[in-house]
């Protein structure tokens, strides 16, 4: 009985013993992952830090030679009526007689100003067939310098005009070229004579050029119905005055006359002619015979 119980407690004794060196141990650290993240081969390298360069000074501002402002450009008439569509007929002529290239010279040269009244190819069709064929090179030039005036009119400056306003076809105060211009209101009415019309919508408009609608051919009468020049009568022959018939008598008997007394002093000169000749004979032949 006894021997059962120091074998009892001997066990209990070794269990203890047993269990106080287990307690007394760390805890076992916890396990690695099975599949560790990878680290990559190659870590990226830091960029070096840029050298600090100190900003260079900056030059001084050189002055740049003064440029003369732009001018505005200059309008073209047929580039103009090409734009705004329906002028073909009056651009054709405008170019065939060299106006287009006149006008884009004085326009770029100098201050000058025009208007022009721009008929449509409406206005053209309406003439009769062969009219603008039929004219000569230099009739054609003077048509479309009759729809010309030079010097810029705005609309509310057509009541302005002096009639028979000057055109670019010729000189007005030669009666040449005439065109009337009236207005009554808003209108503007143009007369050449053997047309008459109303100003049209405006074409185009700045400080040089005005181009204005118009729907007929102005036709001036100069080569359509041109008048017989006027030649200047001659200077009246001075006329010689009558003189009474008795006048004629008188001076045909004094004529006669002197013409009767001529042969009379003649022979008169010739008698003393003699009588000297004698004398000197004369006093020749003494003069001898004293000798």
């Amino acid at each position: 009985m006894a021997k059962q119980i120091l074998f009892s407690l001997s066990i209990l004794l070794v269990f203890l013993f047993h269990c106080i060196t287990t307690l007394g141990q760390p805890a076992a650290a916890p396990a690695q992952p099975a599949n560790a993240p990878v680290q990559p081969a190659n870590a990226p390298v830091q960029p070096a830090t840029p050298p600090v360069v100190q900003p260079a000074k900056a030059p001084a501002p050189v002055q740049s030679a003064k440029v003369p402002p732009t001018q505005k450009g200059v309008p073209d008439v047929t580039k103009i009526l090409a734009k705004a569509g329906g002028f073909s007929v009056f651009i054709r002529l405008l170019k065939s007689t060299g106006v287009s290239d006149q006008l884009y010279g004085q326009l770029n040269n100098s201050n000058n100003g025009f208007t022009i009244f721009a008929p449509t190819d409406a206005a053209f069709s309406n003439l009769k067939a062969g009219t603008i064929n039929s004219l000569s090179d230099l009739q054609k030039t003077q048509l479309v310098q009759f729809h010309i005036l030079n010097t810029v009119v705005s609309l509310s400056n057509f009541q302005t005009l002096s009639n028979p306003v000057p055109t670019e076809a010729g000189d007005t105060s030669d009666g040449e070229f005439p065109l009337s211009v009236m207005t009554a209101g808003n209108q503007v009415n143009i007369s050449t004579g053997l047309v008459n019309t109303t100003l049209g919508g405006t074409v185009y408009s700045d400080n040089q050029l005005d181009i204005y609608q118009v729907e007929k051919v102005l036709l001036p009468l100069d080569i359509f119905n041109p008048k017989p020049k006027k030649h200047k009568a001659p200077a009246p022959a001075p006329t010689l005055l009558s003189t009474p018939k008795d006048n004629d008598d008188e001076s045909q008997s004094d004529s006669t006359k002197v013409n009767e007394s001529s042969p009379v002093s003649i022979s008169g000169h010739g008698v003393l002619v003699s009588i000297e000749v004698v004398l000197v004979a004369f006093i020749l032949t003494k003069g001898l015979h004293g000798v």
